[in-house]
């Protein structure tokens, strides 16, 4: 979980056996994007955020052909925190890290 995220969301995942980890907990609070990107590849895991900045480090990464194990975005005005739980709970479930290697999906999963 990135920085800014909720903590209702992070609770929501973890109460439904999902695995979670924050920036904070991480002790990876006030990082650059970079830097938190090559933090998920060293833990093999994807990014979920509300930074639209975290979008352009990301969309770089991909045109640059630099591996990164995912970011999944939801604008937070636009998405509700129960509509993260339930498509992050989706996706944590129904896709594998290989499915979700080097993209940037975007929430809610149905509009």
């Amino acid at each position: 979980m990135d920085e800014h995220v909720p903590r209702a969301i992070t609770i929501g995942l973890r109460l439904r056996g999902i695995d979670v980890i924050t920036v904070q907990e991480d002790n990876f609070s006030s990082k650059s994007d970079p830097e938190l990107l090559d933090r998920a590849v060293s833990l093999k895991r994807v990014i979920f955020t509300h930074d639209d900045d975290l979008l352009v480090e990301a969309t770089k990464r991909q045109h640059a052909g630099q591996v990164f194990y995912g970011v999944i975005y939801a604008h937070h005005l636009r998405v509700s925190i129960g509509t993260c739980v339930k498509d992050l709970e989706i996706l944590a479930r129904f896709s594998n890290i290989e499915e979700i290697k080097n993209q940037v999906i975007f929430l809610p999963l149905k509009k």
